[in-house]
């Protein structure tokens, strides 16, 4: 537990560090009015020596200043959401939503669009469709000894293949009764928590084989999933990820450029109906997104169908400004009627 100065100044760290990209010590936040703090530069220090021993903070190898951990942007999420007091206004937004004979659908690209171009991060919009469907019943079909087909059925009519490689250390039989076994599993499953799940049952002695080969499959099963949306998802700003200092080492960009290409990002969308989810770093279970964080946020149409909207940036990313900017449009989606 810490102190109410000490979650003021986490704040001013984290803020501080997303708008310089630099290590934040004691002076720069003494100097900068914006902040306040009315303490001197002793004090910030005894509190930022607090705050590291709390793993809110850490040392950098380059600079004798702090850089915000996984769990301070953690916590710092949770004081930002539990600080949203008033109520907040996006003229840029309603000017979207109040467009004579717009589609839905146009003003929802269109925000997403906006909030690409205002943040400088990658958005994206997942239809209602691809997160309401449920499977109904998955097929493995062998083809060569290497090489396979998967098939999904879902309760929305629609029959989706996907040609998979067979690793080397597993055979195809063996493949089968694991994909058997699963049919059984997400039998009625939203497509959205597959991976829930699964990992609801990996103890089982029957599915414990499956480890080894468990992320390349739940991979290959988004990427399915998303084929078979009739309204599929849509991606604006990707390369807004590349204008990152994160990510200007060349592997990295390859790495993230990758993950994108072959949209097993969509893994770190948590495309739940339980409200906002904020995902840090190793969260997101995908190696290239380790300094990424995926904010996304449910919307709801008046027949009961959802949606999600997300955006996608670096850790060090203006929470502040994304999580009610996302929340607004969620809000906003039902006044376009259809």
């Amino acid at each position: 537990m810490i102190s109410e100065r000490q979650k003021i100044i986490l704040k001013a760290i984290v803020e501080e560090f997303v708008r310089t990209n630099e290590p934040v010590g004691s002076k720069s936040l003494t100097n900068n009015e914006y902040f306040a703090l009315n303490v001197s530069p002793a004090t910030i220090r005894n509190e930022m020596a607090v705050l590291e021993e709390h793993g809110l903070i850490e040392k950098t190898h380059t600079s004798s200043g702090r850089v915000p951990s996984e769990k301070g942007y953690k916590l710092y999420v949770q004081l930002v959401m539990e600080d949203k007091h008033q109520v907040e206004s996006f003229p840029l937004i309603d000017e979207i939503f109040e467009k004579e004979l717009i589609s839905r659908e146009e003003a929802i690209k269109e925000s997403i669009s906006l909030v690409s171009e205002i943040t400088n991060y990658a958005t994206v919009v997942l239809g209602t469709s691809s997160y309401n469907a449920k499977i109904k019943k998955i097929q493995f079909v062998s083809l060569t000894e290497r090489h396979a087909v998967i098939l999904m059925v879902t309760d929305q009519g629609y029959v989706e293949s996907k040609k998979i490689i067979v690793p080397e250390d597993v055979k195809s039989y063996e493949m089968e009764r694991i994909v058997n076994i699963l049919n059984q599993i997400l039998y009625d499953c939203p497509i959205s928590e597959i991976d829930k799940r699964i990992k609801e049952h990996l103890d089982q002695d029957n599915i414990s084989a499956f480890l080894a080969y468990y992320d390349n499959f739940i991979s290959a099963l988004t990427r399915l999933f998303t084929d078979m949306a009739q309204d599929k998802f849509y991606l604006s700003g990707q390369s807004n990820i590349l204008k990152q200092p994160e990510f200007q080492d060349v592997n990295k960009a390859k790495e993230i450029l990758e993950v994108i290409e072959n949209q097993e990002f969509l893994r770190a969308i948590n495309v739940t109906n339980r409200g906002i989810s904020v995902k840090i770093g190793g969260e997101n279970k995908i190696h290239a997104m380790k300094d990424c964080t995926v904010i996304t946020v449910p919307y709801e149409l008046d027949d009961g169908k959802t949606g999600a909207i997300a955006v996608i940036g670096p850790t060090r990313m203006h929470y502040q400004k994304v999580i009610p900017l996302l929340e607004y449009i969620a809000k906003n989606i039902k006044k376009v009627v259809e």
